[in-house]
């Protein structure tokens, strides 16, 4: 039986679906791709093989991919070049007999001319590259991440308030580990050669409705403001992100009250067996670890 192999290891989202993996499959089935193995040693202390490749090298990705029957892509990061180490990994998959890829785009409502600098034309081109490789493939298109999209509600959100452009439209976010938990299925089970999902969150939410269960989980006021988008871009800056990335996350607010991830489908609670952490969830959660800290030190 051929092994199923993950990229992007030693990052967040592949290191959770690794270990969501190892719940469904034996580690000697497992191999984690990580251009530095050393970054994924807690991995292979759980007995999964790491192997060392880069999506830039396509002589290193040859050689991990020996004995893979399915492959999950993990996106590399904005701001990269995108297209060439996507096409890298699925040109060297088709070659070395891989036969079921998994790949995670961003979701894009049928219809909309929304566009993300850095992901749309990257993922579009992504997909085509797979529908033309010999392979067969998944689509786990993903909403934006819950955990850094709470953030984009501002610095000290809770403090000064929920402040962000305007816009009424509602949004759904999943966390990486539900996410995961969703490509792990996926990757362990037969059967979804060939499907798309969307694994939306649930419940879509508003930044008002942010607004409000942070008033509810620390029980004081804590209102929702608009601002202009120049104001918003800076207060990603005084939040200490570099000046390049407050527009790339002034898009995905846009998108967000345009309601480009607003659709709320049944894929995500059907992959993981259970309904995915919703935004009061994930932010109670957020501010119980932060008691828990404060009453440790």
């Amino acid at each position: 039986m051929g092994k199923i192999l993950v990229t992007g290891a030693s990052g967040d989202i592949g290191r959770k679906t690794l270990l969501h993996l190892l719940k469904l499959k034996p580690a000697d089935q497992l191999i984690g791709l990580a251009r530095d193995p050393s970054k994924a040693a807690d991995l292979a202390a759980k007995g999964i093989e790491i192997r060392q490749g880069d999506y830039y090298d396509r002589d290193s990705l040859s050689k991990a991919f020996q004995g893979v029957e399915k492959l999950m892509l993990t996106s590399t990061h904005a701001f990269t070049d995108r297209k060439t180490a996507h096409a890298n990994v699925i040109d060297v998959a088709a070659a070395t007999g891989v036969r079921h890829l998994v790949y995670m785009p961003i979701y894009h409502k049928a219809g909309s001319t929304f566009t993300m600098k850095e992901i749309t034309e990257e993922d579009i081109f992504s997909i085509e590259k797979l529908r033309t490789s010999g392979l067969s493939y998944t689509l786990v298109q993903h909403p934006p991440f819950m955990e850094p999209a709470i953030v984009y509600a501002g610095p000290n959100a809770v403090e000064i308030g929920v402040r962000v452009p305007p816009g009424n439209g509602k949004f759904t976010a999943a966390t990486r580990d539900d996410l995961a938990a969703a490509h792990a299925t996926v990757l362990a089970e037969p059967g979804h050669e060939g499907k798309t999902y969307y694994l939306s969150g649930a419940p879509a939410v508003s930044w008002a409705d942010i607004a409000r269960i942070l008033s509810d989980i620390h029980r004081k006021d804590v209102p929702y403001i608009t601002i202009s988008d120049e104001e918003y871009v800076k207060s990603m800056a005084a939040f200490g992100f570099p000046d390049f990335v407050g527009p790339f996350i002034l898009k995905w607010v846009q998108g967000m009250n345009q309601g480009q991830w607003e659709e709320v489908t049944g894929d995500l609670e059907k992959l993981i067996g259970h309904k995915p952490t919703t935004p009061a969830e994930y932010l109670r959660s957020v501010a119980d670890a932060a008691k828990a800290q404060e009453s440790a030190s």
